[in-house]
């Protein structure tokens, strides 16, 4: 017990100790900085050089870390894509040839034509004049979409740009509306969009959107002749080999109906037979797909 107490009573004494040492020497090095700065910088160069050793060892060591971590978030993100692609009934939507031919047959003039007016193309048709793009003019083909290009791969916010500036006061072209889906999660690397790009895009430029279950000609053609616009996604046919988007925008007296194709100016010059477009839509069957109803009373 005594012992105990002693030992307790020097280690007091030396920390005592080393703390007035401390304090001297801290108040003389204070001191001499200001008195004898040569003496001052002579005494601090060791403790500086061994400070600047271990601060590069440690911004080194950092640096290689950083590079660590980005190469594995790489790689775990390249795992990923590889390893949960978009669901394969979508269709790679890629634009080319369609997996089936047809003549060219454009409508007559007061059916259906497209226009230009200030530098923008217009089709008309239907109830309203509807804003057309193309997704491989080259104003924006080669504008990102995600990661790919919209010329090949931009069908959707193409489509979406087309119904956008045509049912709102809002005018997007598709490389903002590119720009925007793939910022907000809707571009599939190397597959073209997810299908929530339908509905995400109504609720963020306040449109109605809802998914239309009823695949059959009649009820089709009754919201397209009171101003309701669709949006499709095809499966392999006479638009596409895989998956794209188009609108359904109209329909003819003699129950035809108009389109406005992102890929095909000629494909939007033609009437389509109605049932034809609901054969050839696509087999998915989740995020409202393959057929979405923007209705004709949000419509300016």
């Amino acid at each position: 017990m005594k012992r105990s107490r002693r030992g307790v009573i020097v280690r007091n004494i030396v920390l005592i100790v080393l703390l007035a040492v401390l304090c001297i020497g801290g108040t003389e090095l204070i001191v001499c900085r200001f008195e004898d700065p040569a003496l001052y910088a002579e005494i601090v160069a060791p403790v500086e050089s061994a400070a600047r050793a271990v601060g590069g060892f440690v911004r080194d060591v950092s640096l290689s870390a950083a590079r660590g971590v980005r190469s594995a978030a790489v790689s775990v993100v390249t795992w990923a894509e590889n390893l949960f692609p978009p669901p394969a009934d979508d269709g790679a939507q890629l634009a080319g040839d369609p997996a089936l031919q047809t003549d060219y047959v454009p409508a007559d003039p007061s059916v259906t034509e497209l226009v230009v007016e200030e530098g923008q193309e217009y089709l008309l048709g239907g109830v309203r004049r509807l804003v057309y793009f193309n997704q491989g003019d080259e104003e924006w083909a080669s504008e990102p979409f995600g990661v790919d290009p919209i010329g090949p791969y931009g069908c959707g916010p193409t489509a979406l740009a087309m119904l956008v500036s045509s049912m709102t006061d809002t005018y997007v072209d598709p490389a903002e509306m590119a720009a925007w889906a793939a910022a907000m999660g809707y571009a599939a690397p190397h597959s073209g969009s997810y299908l929530s790009i339908v509905a995400g895009t109504a609720e963020h430029y306040g449109l109605d959107c809802a998914s239309f279950p009823e695949l059959d000609v009649d009820a089709l053609c009754q919201e397209l002749a009171t101003g309701g616009t669709f949006v499709a996604l095809m499966g392999p046919g006479h638009f596409t080999q895989g998956g794209h988007f188009i609108l359904i925008h109209g329909v003819t007296l003699t129950g035809e109906v108009l389109v406005a194709d992102p890929n095909s100016r000629e494909n939007s010059l033609m009437t389509w037979d109605p049932q034809l477009l609901i054969d050839e839509l696509s087999a998915s069957r989740y995020e409202g797909a393959p057929l979405w109803l923007f209705p004709g009373y949000t419509s300016l």
